[in-house]
């Protein structure tokens, strides 16, 4: 392999955005831009397909219609915008306000103008026009997407995928589901949702979503930044954000108090779930609604009401007359006729469904909100606040809030949700409007090196060519289990890969160094297990087979196959610990055909079967005394047992059984991690246990010839070959892990004058 090649290797695994855009000076730009608009907008011309994650109030509407401008007049074809219900007439107005006219799509593109038009429509008109004609198109309040079914969404995407240029402009991408990044990163032809899930994300125990992975964040936010933008203040730019200062926001929660039901209980439950959510609506509807027309008749300001069914509306406008109320059943055009009535104010009062009117609208003219009851969704309520709560609002804003004591957990969930959003608005910040982001490619190299170890920090690819050929007794290591864990945030990560094909194509360019450096005829333990798939995220339940394709990968650089160790684990704390579907008992009674068994983890052995078999070194060293025939016997088990620990007792139970099984080896004998571990670290699905290092060290290799690991971690391999009296090297990318490797080996050599050598 030549170092080049390496580094070339590492440039590809940089997810950079190719811009299609093209460059406008700022001075060309709309002068009712200001300077911080102008900068989004010229920006999101020059990429060619954008997203604007801006907060309410912070022009998104005249930075879409400029870049519709730009896009039309350098394409010389129409663009389109695609926007909620009512908001087109909204901006339509604005787009007079600026001098940029936009129309009402026709179906038939009559050209209104001397140069390309601006079309709009609202979203459910989408299905039948002819996107073909058109250059551009923007998504208007595009996290809407996530509110359509999966085929609608994928409708929108699909008709527009090759359409050259896109932009996509929302408040919020997600407040408190960062997977939500995909339909974005989808639509402007960024990456597949799927393969930034894969990439970037990592399934948790027990549940069916995803999270990020520890590592990765710095990475993620670095790739979103290539594409998107997002601010909740100029500032975050380096812009002047004086004027951007919001009003107050008060709350005021009115809790209604149940009577006790009669069911036996001396109090009523303070939780709902989805299933009595509805119910307990009902039951409480008169007192809830009463409270709000108590706010609403005694006072004369405008309102907006926002219910959760239509009984509630009904009751709201036989309470509070001078209420005007949309429903989801009206025609579009009537929708839109009152929405944009209560922005003008030609009402007091509007009462409607958060669903029909939170994304879009502008209703500064209200500062006062009653929600006649809360939901789960902590984006429904933040979108609705905002049509009120937004840049330009010169009022303090009151948010009244009916509460029940039987749905305490209501609001206890939107109020987590809430810090969720928080942490996330300011992560986002830091990191995609930051200067530096991505994954490191570099790192300085560090060495321990005395008459007992050698240890080197980098990466095993490229330092690994420090060691010289057939210099090695051993090798013995946990690779990492493709781009399921991400261990810290350099390039050189093998964790830090897209899928398995470029897990593996890294992972070549150490085995051929591997195989260099071990003496011929001699062996190379590897520990590896088979990876869950999930239908999620692939399409289908299974398994995937990374033992297998680990072994083709080995023995296309010249290792012979040796042998294969089971290494048993137990089913049921695999269950209580991932509640997977295959081991579940309800299921096997469900439905069997989606169950199986417990994934046991192998160690497979490998031999460099090269120069004459009279020239290779034997391992010599164990006799009568030192290693007797029944322990010989245990070991020679293809199963070694990790999990028991009442291993007498299992002996015991093991006499009935003809093949022995190894009971001395422990789940739990790891190494103390707790001093490497940094904020962010994931812990790997299955590490090599002490026990099982310790046996292939006494197995296969004689005291004071050479032991090595390609990765390090907090030292385990070489902890345990130093112990036995042989000579450890490892290699270590991550600085903590290497620091905590140091301090353990360290640790045991002052211990090891105590202890007797062992075969």
């Amino acid at each position: 392999m030549k170092k080049d090649d390496y580094q070339e290797f590492l440039k590809s695994k940089q997810k950079t955005f190719i811009e299609s855009g093209f460059e406008i000076e700022e001075s060309e730009l709309n002068t009712h831009l200001f300077p911080f608009q102008k900068f989004i907008v010229k920006k999101s011309l020059k990429k060619g397909r954008f997203a604007i994650f801006a907060d309410c109030g912070l022009g998104k509407t005249l930075m879409q219609l400029e870049w519709s401008h730009r896009v039309a007049i350098k394409t010389q074809k129409p663009v389109l915008i695609l926007c909620p219900l009512a908001v087109a007439g909204q901006t339509i107005k604005e787009g007079v306000k600026f001098g940029i006219d936009i129309y009402k799509y026709d179906f038939k593109c009559t050209p209104y103008g001397n140069e390309p038009d601006i079309f709009i429509i609202n979203y459910e008109q989408l299905e039948n026009i002819d996107v073909s004609v058109f250059s551009g198109v923007v998504l208007d309040e595009s996290s809407i997407l996530k509110n359509y079914t999966g085929a609608y969404k994928n409708l929108i995407i699909e008709k527009f995928k090759s359409t050259p240029y896109k932009l996509a402009c929302t408040a919020t991408p997600s407040p408190n589901d960062l997977n939500e990044i995909g339909n974005h990163s989808e639509f402007l032809n960024v990456l597949d949702a799927q393969d930034m899930r894969a990439k970037w994300f990592v399934r948790d125990e027990g549940m069916n979503n995803y999270r990020l992975k520890g590592h990765a964040k710095k990475d993620f936010y670095g790739w979103i930044s290539s594409w998107a933008v997002m601010l909740t203040n100029p500032a975050d730019l380096g812009f002047d954000g004086s004027d951007y200062i919001l009003p107050k926001l008060n709350y005021f929660e009115k809790n209604i108090k149940t009577e006790i039901k009669e069911n036996g209980k001396l109090f009523n439950e303070s939780n709902v779930n989805a299933t009595s959510f509805n119910s307990e609506l009902r039951i409480t509807l008169l007192p809830r609604i009463e409270a709000v027309s108590e706010i609403v008749n005694n006072s004369n300001e405008s309102f907006i009401i926002w219910v959760n069914q239509d009984a509630e509306e009904e009751k709201v406008l036989k309470m509070i007359p001078d209420a005007i109320g949309v429903r989801g059943s009206e025609k579009p055009e009537i929708k839109e006729k009152k929405l944009l009535g209560f922005a003008n104010d030609e009402f007091r009062i509007l009462t409607t469904k958060k669903k029909i009117a939170q994304f879009g609208m502008n209703f500064q003219n209200c500062h006062n909100q009653v929600f006649a009851t809360l939901d789960f969704s902590f984006e429904g309520l933040y979108q609705a606040i905002r049509r009120s709560y937004r840049f330009g609002q010169k009022n303090e804003v009151n948010i009244y809030l009916i509460t029940t004591d039987t749905m305490e957990n209501v609001m206890k969930s939107i109020e987590k949700k809430q810090n969720q959003f928080l942490e996330m608005q300011s992560e986002m910040n830091k990191y995609i409007n930051g200067e530096s982001f991505g994954l490191l490619d570099s790192y300085e190299f560090k060495e321990v090196k005395t008459n007992d170890f050698w240890i080197m920090k980098g990466d095993s690819c490229i330092e690994v060519k420090r060691i010289k050929d057939n210099s090695v007794d051993l090798i013995v290591f946990s690779p990492p289990f493709s781009s399921l864990f991400t261990y810290s945030n350099y390039i050189h990560d093998m964790g830090n890969n897209d899928n398995h094909e470029e897990f593996f194509k890294q992972y070549h360019f150490l085995l051929q160094d591997l195989y260099r450096i071990l003496k011929p005829g001699r062996l190379m333990v590897c520990h590896t297990k088979d990876l869950a798939v999930y239908k999620n995220s692939s399409g289908y339940t299974g398994l995937y087979n990374f033992t297998k394709d680990h072994d083709n990968a080995v023995e296309n650089v010249g290792f012979k196959y040796h042998s294969k160790v089971n290494i048993w684990t137990d089913p049921v704390l695999e269950m209580q610990r991932t509640k997977t579907q295959r081991l579940l008992y309800k299921q096997l009674r469900k439905d069997s055909t989606y169950t199986g068994v417990g994934l046991p983890e192998y160690c497979t052995v490998y031999r460099k079967w090269e120069w004459n078999e009279e020239d290779w070194t034997p391992v010599n060293n164990k006799n009568h005394e030192n290693f007797p025939l029944d322990i010989w016997q245990q070991w020679a088990s293809p199963t070694w047992n990790v999990e028991k620990e009442d291993i007498d007792h299992m002996e015991e139970v093991m006499k009935d059984y003809k093949v022995a099984t190894w009971m001395d080896i422990r789940r739990t004998d790891v190494l103390n991690n707790s001093e490497g571990t940094d904020i962010g670290d994931e812990k790997h699905i299955a590490p090599l246990q002490l026990s099982v290092i310790k046996r292939a060290v006494q197995m296969w290799s004689n005291p004071g010839e050479t032991v090595f690991t390609p990765f390090l971690g907090i030292g385990s391999e070489v902890y345990k070959s130093v112990e036995l009296g042989r000579y450890g090297i490892g290699i270590e990318l991550k600085d903590k892990y290497f620091e905590t490797a140091e301090k353990n080996i360290k640790k045991v050599l002052s211990k090891r004058s105590q202890l007797p050598i062992q075969f």
